[in-house]
């Protein structure tokens, strides 16, 4: 799954392809380095990220969807329904969902739908954010909301345990750790670490440094825990490095 962000604001690439035919461009760059499916989304989920109204979001995302639709599964990262609907009307076939609640919006589309694991708000979820157990919980929370969607009438339903989502690096590394546990709940389990903010402490640490190094500069963590995922059984990794992540997963499937 390769990202496609229309938004100024995202964490990685905010701003740089705000502009649609900057954005359908990048999309197609991104089937072209082999990506299976493209997610655009037009409203950021990064901590601290202010919401979007519901305009402007279409307003980002159709003209992108439209144009790419007929080259690559397209997915909707929304968490409004309006948004799915005029999405999937615009050709995307999976809704990927941070808030976990547009199971039924999905079923009445007959569309995928990915189940993803948050707490808190953009604004909150980055403070101090506790578990007694985070694997358990996860999963818990994600075999609730996908049966669910099932009983809602979704047919395809994918997990997400929701990497970097009101979670510290400890909880991030701890999901991915036990994550053979997450998809013994027996739906396709989709990563998403791609860049994110835990790999940056991360990869600072290792170097001497208390400064999270950029998001530029992650690529390396971001390919060994897509790596990780995909030996412990995820079925789908989103990322913003296509081509490199499709050569990991060719060594690994090997």
């Amino acid at each position: 799954m390769g990202v496609l962000n229309v938004t100024p604001d995202s964490f990685s690439d905010g701003g740089r392809f705000l502009d649609p035919d900057v954005a359908v461009a990048h999309g197609r760059s991104l089937i072209i380095e082999g990506a299976d499916l493209v997610d655009v989304g037009g409203e950021s989920s990064r901590p601290g990220a202010d919401p979007v109204d519901e305009a402007e979001e279409l307003r980002r995302v159709i003209p992108v969807i439209e144009a790419l639709a007929g080259e690559v599964r397209i997915s909707i990262d929304t968490v409004k329904p309006a948004v799915a609907r005029a999405a999937v009307a615009a050709g995307a076939t999976l809704v990927n969902d941070v808030s976990a609640t547009l199971g039924p919006v999905a079923a009445e589309l007959g569309v995928g739908y990915v189940v993803m694991h948050r707490r808190g708000t953009p604004h909150t979820m980055q403070i101090e954010p506790h578990y007694d157990d985070v694997v358990a919980e996860v999963k818990a929370f994600l075999a609730d909301h996908a049966e669910r969607a099932a009983a809602a009438g979704v047919e395809e339903i994918w997990v997400d345990p929701g990497i970097g989502f009101g979670k510290s690096t400890e909880h991030n590394l701890t999901l991915l750790r036990h994550l053979h546990e997450v998809v013994a709940l027996g739906y396709p389990v989709l990563v998403g670490t791609s860049r994110k903010g835990f790999l940056g402490k991360l990869l600072a640490a290792s170097d001497g440094s208390t400064d999270p190094v950029s998001t530029d500069d992650r690529l390396e963590g971001s390919l060994a825990t897509a790596t990780w995922a995909m030996a412990q059984g995820a079925a789908m990794i989103r990322v913003h490095d296509v081509r490199a992540s499709l050569q990991a997963a060719k060594v690994v499937a090997a």
